[in-house]
């Protein structure tokens, strides 16, 4: 009919709309290298204070080095915080693999049964409250010097937040998708495969995100207490000399590796969550 025709314009067929979008789209595009250019000129800037000030006060380099200082060691040393950096790597990523999947299957079964999760959770939370430092010595003497006890450590420091947000994850569902496969009589795995999953994934990454820093913490720290090689074994030795160059080259390492696992999460996220979240 003409009037209905009339009465919905197109704003497809509307070229000031096509430009405005355009516009929009553009200022986006443009607005990416100004928000990565901002954080790197404000490192930059504090890098060179940091410079400035350890040269103008004359400060002692056992002290607190220099920026190029750190980064002459972090040459120099290259071949020897590589060998550390490998043994770190794998127990943290390990540890982040272990921790992360027992607490999602957990998680699974905490939302079927909840008396398990009344029984359990507890536990969680009661483990969760002992310091890092005091378990890393026990799980030592009771694993040896290997893998295994940083690998447990990483595991037990990733496990909590995971739990934590993957029980409220799966139990953020939509009430009507909910009733509506229930009325359809599907099964509760059917349910968790095709609704709460789904629910879980933004409150998932989200405790992975915190997981990438804290499984190369709980390496280090077991690497203090026992081990002959490692990051933490190498701050340790590094302390007792007092080379505090390499010492801080060690610390940039750590992050280096902490920030490239955040980034693969960031990016398996943007990958598979590819609807808007509901905010919780």
């Amino acid at each position: 009919m003409p009037t209905a025709t009339a009465s919905t314009p197109s704003a497809a067929a509307d070229p000031d709309v096509k430009s405005a979008g355009r516009g929009r789209g553009s200022g986006r595009g443009g607005a990416r290298p100004l928000r990565a250019l901002l954080p790197v000129s404000v490192a930059l800037v504090l890098l060179a204070l940091w410079e400035l000030g350890c040269r103008l006060f004359s400060v002692p380099q056992y002290v607190l080095p220099m920026p190029s200082d750190i980064w002459r060691s972090l040459n120099d040393d290259s071949a020897l915080l590589m060998d550390n950096a490998w043994p770190t790597v794998i127990e943290s990523a390990l540890g982040f693999a272990v921790g992360n999947a027992v607490a999602v299957l957990l998680a699974v079964v905490f939302v079927h049964y909840r008396p398990v999760e009344r029984a359990l959770m507890p536990v969680a939370l009661f483990i969760r409250t002992i310091p890092i430092v005091a378990i890393a010595p026990v799980l030592v003497i009771m694993m040896g010097n290997g893998y295994a006890p940083k690998v447990a450590i990483g595991a037990l420091i990733s496990f909590f937040p995971t739990l934590v947000n993957m029980v409220r994850g799966l139990q953020a569902v939509d009430k009507q998708s909910l009733e509506l496969l229930r009325v359809l009589s599907a099964s509760p795995w059917e349910i968790l495969f095709k609704v709460r999953i789904y629910a879980s994934l933004p409150y998932l990454f989200s405790s992975l995100k915190i997981a990438t820093g804290n499984c190369v913490i709980g390496a280090i720290v077991a690497e203090w207490i026992g081990s002959q090689q490692g990051l933490g074994y190498l701050i340790i030795q590094t302390t007792y000399n007092f080379n505090t160059p390499q010492l801080y080259a060690v610390m940039v390492i750590a992050s280096a590796i902490a920030i490239v696992f955040y980034a693969l999460v960031g990016t398996a996220e943007r990958l598979i969550v590819r609807w808007e979240a509901k905010a919780p």
